[in-house]
């Protein structure tokens, strides 16, 4: 089911950016952000495949489509600035 695939697509994003905080190495650090980037883009496929396919709330999901756009650009940023910097 489209649900299901998006409750685990959309958790799976804060989930390794909560990994990443507790991990060992900048190379492990990047490798979460990576994994939440990936997820933050499968969730947006999912939510415009919930607006198209259903009778969802159009507006609504329009509305989180917007909010994950933001947080996969912010995931993007960050992991431009992570791969520039020498240090962890």
């Amino acid at each position: 089911m489209i649900s299901d695939q998006l409750l685990r697509s959309a958790t799976s994003i804060g989930a390794n950016i909560v990994e990443a905080k507790a991990s060992s190495s900048k190379r492990e650090f990047i490798k979460f952000y990576k994994i939440a980037l990936k997820s933050a883009n499968e969730t947006k496929y999912w939510l415009g495949l919930l607006r198209d396919a259903t009778q969802a709330d159009k507006k609504k999901i329009n509305q989180i489509l917007l909010e994950v756009e933001e947080i996969s650009k912010i995931l993007g940023s960050s992991l431009l600035t992570l791969k520039n910097k020498k240090e962890f």
